[in-house]
């Protein structure tokens, strides 16, 4: 796997390689963490399928996590999901125990 660049380490108007960010951990730009109920999610994925960031992850039709790395809590996801199991809570009011996406 690639070494992944620091926010720090990027100097501003810097262009990254082009096609992919995987190299940036874009997650430490949010201020909002997605908070998915499992229990209330139908698996519809709309979640994935508006997500900028590429930040949910799905295997077997299902959907699992929120990949922080990359959130950068926009809040998409959240508008998008039909059945209100994601909500927005803002990161610094989440214990680093609970930020699970």
């Amino acid at each position: 796997m690639a070494e992944l660049l620091k926010k720090d380490q990027m100097k501003p108007g810097a262009i990254v390689e082009g096609g992919t960010m995987a190299k940036l951990n874009t997650g430490v730009w949010r201020t909002y963490v997605p908070m998915t109920d499992l229990e209330k999610c139908t698996n519809c994925l709309m979640c994935w399928i508006f997500c900028p960031d590429s930040a949910i992850k799905v295997s077997g039709g299902e959907r699992h996590e929120t990949d922080l790395q990359y959130c950068k809590g926009c809040g998409i996801c959240a508008a998008e999901c039909p059945v209100d199991a994601i909500e927005m809570k803002l990161e610094s009011d989440v214990p680093p125990d609970d930020k699970k996406g």
